[in-house]
């Protein structure tokens, strides 16, 4: 996404918990380490996109984990407010900041990032798929409240995404389902009416669209981006 951007001309600022992946940002990129959930490090990015810049246009709020692959008997209650306290605290509290910016100067964009597991129920993923169901009810609030000051919210919802982070997903979950992940990864395109993965372009081509004046009555949807998967789970 922030590639994406930047090819269109956008300053951009990044947020990661993880200080490796933010050393490897352009020179000309600001670039923050920030746990999303945590509401006084998220204040304090705030201040200073504030102070540098004066203002923000457009947010996209993609921080997230998988959280727990397992049945819903077996989840802890530790892991399941992890899993909301990044993907739906985290969206939270990054919206509440730019809503903060945006408001008073009557426009800007708010993008979060949910899941086609916020579509669709998802077996062994219960926290993964209430967090991303919550994402899509805080943006069609979003849309409702700041529509009237000119800004626009929308949620994007991927599937499958190829990348480091599914392979992950894929490997728990075949431990837990007792297959592979081989037989996952064609499961789930199997499951795409395009009969493929997602890419992270595929992705980010769909925030700057929702991000442009093209976009500009398109506010309070729930936008997949997942080749036409009618339910996320792979078909094995």
């Amino acid at each position: 996404m922030a590639r994406a951007f930047a090819g269109e001309g956008a300053a951009i600022w990044v947020t990661d918990i993880d200080a490796d992946a933010l050393a490897g940002c352009p020179a000309d990129w600001q670039a923050t380490r920030v746990d999303a959930a945590d509401p006084e490090g998220m204040a304090m990015l705030y201040e200073a996109v504030t102070t540098r810049w004066g203002g923000l246009d457009v947010l996209c709020a993609n921080a997230g984990i998988a959280g727990p692959t397992a049945g819903v008997e077996d989840v802890t209650l530790a892991e399941w407010r992890s899993c909301l306290g990044v993907n739906l605290d985290g969206a939270f509290l990054a919206a509440q900041g730019a809503a903060r910016m945006m408001k008073p100067a009557g426009g800007g964009i708010i993008l979060l990032t949910s899941s086609t597991a916020g579509l669709h129920g998802y077996p062994n993923r219960a926290p993964y798929a209430a967090a991303k169901w919550g994402v899509i009810g805080l943006m069609k609030t979003l849309a409702m409240e700041l529509g009237p000051h000119g800004v626009r919210a929308n949620a994007i919802c991927p599937g499958a995404v190829e990348g480091p982070r599914m392979d992950g997903v894929l490997a728990r979950q075949a431990a837990a389902e007792g297959t592979t992940p081989e037989a996952l990864y064609h499961g789930y395109a199997a499951g795409s009416s395009l009969r493929r993965w997602a890419t992270a372009e595929d992705v980010a081509g769909m925030a700057v669209f929702l991000a442009s004046d093209a976009a500009r009555m398109i506010s309070g949807q729930a936008v997949a981006v997942d080749g036409h998967t009618e339910n996320p789970a792979p078909r094995v």
